[in-house]
């Protein structure tokens, strides 16, 4: 390979791997230095590349001093003229700067040449992986899109372009089925860095998942209109989100929903069917449980510890079931909505149980 086509090929490596030209130059430059130190035992040589013609060039360098030191400096090597040698070769040199030499490279050896090809192997991939990070590092609870590639027995793998995103077969929607070679909306979890390549872990389960893709079909939760407080998730089953706004005119909930249902009941498709109950938040931490425990109505809230986050809910007949909901799902969510421990009982069982509400908020 010629000059030319060695710059080309380089060029055509950082264009692929979509890395710096500076930062491969860089590697190569280094990568040539090391090696044809180990091959004659100089520590002062400096490879220059030319980055148009591809010429490889090789300078020996000396400090130029008034006297000889031990011949460290910084924990590297260094290789010292005197200030009386060097301007044999440079009259005006003076101590302190650098005089260079160029060297031969002809004798550049078959083993230094795989050393220097190793070490820039080395380098592309250190900065591909630097590239790939810069890229991807912000995407940690963002929503992207990719296209199923592959599978095991544990996980699906998610073409991201210049990644491939872990999805674990345990953070998929419950029921659903998914077919190779489509399109897949994903939810980041997690950015790992610290193994032999980026890990970037995936999910659909997560609550996020729900809540960019309320982002995304909500024009007023994007632009602040509407804010999304809090999202409560029992993936391919249930969720419940809670929003509010400052403008006392829009209808948060309305604005969720939207004409129809149309809003909402895109999102529910996108989740599989999974149902979505929009809820107003409220400041009252009462209301806002009585809100989050919908569709039960008619239900009378205490906090019974404002520091540990308790309450108690009493509702009797239809109300009672529904704001239990099927297996505890309901008070379960609206739990999580509102970070209260809320226990549901009937006016019977506060009576049987003694619980005396005679001084509590509700």
């Amino acid at each position: 390979m010629d000059s030319k086509e060695f710059v080309k090929a380089l060029k055509n490596i950082c264009e692929e791997k979509q890395i710096s030209e500076e930062v491969i130059f860089e590697g190569m430059e280094t990568a040539l230095q090391k090696a044809y130190t180990k091959e004659t035992g100089l520590p002062n040589i400096r490879i220059d590349i030319n980055k148009d013609t591809g010429e490889i060039k090789g300078y020996a360098y000396q400090k130029v001093v008034l006297e000889y030191t031990d011949g460290e400096e910084d924990g590297e090597d260094t290789v010292e003229i005197l200030l009386d040698d060097a301007k044999k070769i440079v009259p005006d040199i003076k101590p302190g700067e650098t005089i260079e030499e160029e060297v031969s490279l002809k004798d550049f050896g078959r083993v230094a040449t795989m050393a220097a090809k190793q070490i820039l192997v080395q380098k592309v991939r250190e900065a591909e992986r630097q590239s790939i990070m810069a890229e991807f590092e912000d995407k940690e609870g963002e929503l992207l899109v990719g296209t199923l590639s592959r599978e095991d027995s544990q996980n699906y793998y998610v073409d991201l372009g210049r990644m491939h995103g872990i999805l674990p077969k345990s953070e998929l929607i419950k029921g659903e089925n998914l077919t190779m070679g489509s399109m897949i909306k994903v939810y980041v979890t997690k950015i790992d860095d610290s193994g032999k390549s980026p890990l970037i872990l995936l999910s659909r389960s997560h609550y996020g998942f729900v809540k960019r893709l309320l982002e995304n079909e909500i024009p007023e939760l994007n632009d602040g209109t509407v804010i999304l407080y809090s999202v409560a998730r029992d993936a391919g089953v249930r969720s419940k989100i809670a929003v509010y706004s400052e403008d006392p005119k829009i209808d948060a909930v309305g604005a969720c929903i939207g004409e129809k249902g149309s809003r909402i009941n895109h999102i529910t498709s996108e989740l599989g069917g999974e149902k979505i109950d929009v809820v107003l938040y409220d400041k009252d931490p009462i209301t806002f449980i009585k809100n989050a425990l919908s569709p039960a109505k008619e239900v009378k809230v205490y906090i019974l510890n404002e520091k540990k986050n308790e309450a108690l809910a009493i509702a009797e007949g239809d109300n009672l079931s529904l704001a239990i909901g099927k297996k505890g799902q309901n008070v379960r969510l609206a739990a999580r909505l509102t970070h209260y421990k809320i226990d549901v009982k009937t006016e019977e069982q506060v009576k049987e149980e003694k619980i005396d509400l005679t001084n509590v908020a509700s």
